[in-house]
């Protein structure tokens, strides 16, 4: 086992307690705050389908499960801060609107392009949400840990993926090094989100 498999199963590991601590601390959050834990329970479900794919059905391309992790992901995402930051309800319109837009497959715009698309529009509601938060404003700041890690997390997804499709003649080895990366600041994520439902009162 390489040191890549080792943060993938730590990666992993982190977002199973993730999803326990949620459900956990579930009665103890506020209905927009319950977003976390329907976007951490949705990754788990589909880190799930993904090992089911891979180890008893030997499914090697998995690439049909992209569509389902792309708009889900902004889906959750995009309602949470639409909650949180208390946008005008037709803001869910082109949410919905770009979350099917993400799932359905359309010729000239590949999935890795719509993801980047996705990564963007999530980085802007979560700096939005963090400066709102830092002016002390009617955004609830307790989550405020965990908008920096997504908004962190996010940002450095969409800078790896251009540099991996301008770089490509990375070699497997040095691939995995640099989604090492990605997958280690995302394990900063899961951790900002179980401190943070650890610190919250009953």
């Amino acid at each position: 086992m390489n040191i890549y498999e080792v943060i993938v199963y730590f990666n992993n590991s982190l977002l199973v307690t993730c999803a326990l601590a949620g459900m956990l601390k579930y009665k103890a959050l506020k209905n927009t705050e319950k977003w976390y834990v329907y976007y951490i329970i949705f990754l788990f479900l589909i880190e799930t389908l993904i090992k089911i794919s891979m180890f008893f059905f030997r499914v090697k391309d998995l690439n049909f499960l992209f569509p389902y992790y792309v708009s889900g992901d902004f889906l959750m995402l995009g309602i949470l801060f639409i909650k949180k930051l208390k946008l005008p309800r037709f803001w869910f319109i082109p949410v919905i609107l770009l979350a099917c837009f993400f799932f359905i497959k359309t010729d000239g715009i590949p999935d890795e392009v719509k993801k980047v698309i996705s990564n963007i529009i999530i980085i802007c509601f979560a700096g939005y949400a963090l400066l709102m938060e830092i002016r002390n404003t009617d955004v609830d700041d307790r989550f405020v840990l965990v908008d920096s890690m997504i908004f962190l997390y996010y940002g450095l997804s969409v800078f790896l993926f251009f540099l991996l499709r301008q770089l490509a003649e990375f070699n497997v080895e040095e691939a995995e090094m640099i989604w090492s990366i990605n997958n280690i600041l995302c394990s900063f994520m899961y951790i900002s989100i179980i401190y943070t439902f650890a610190r919250l009162k009953k």
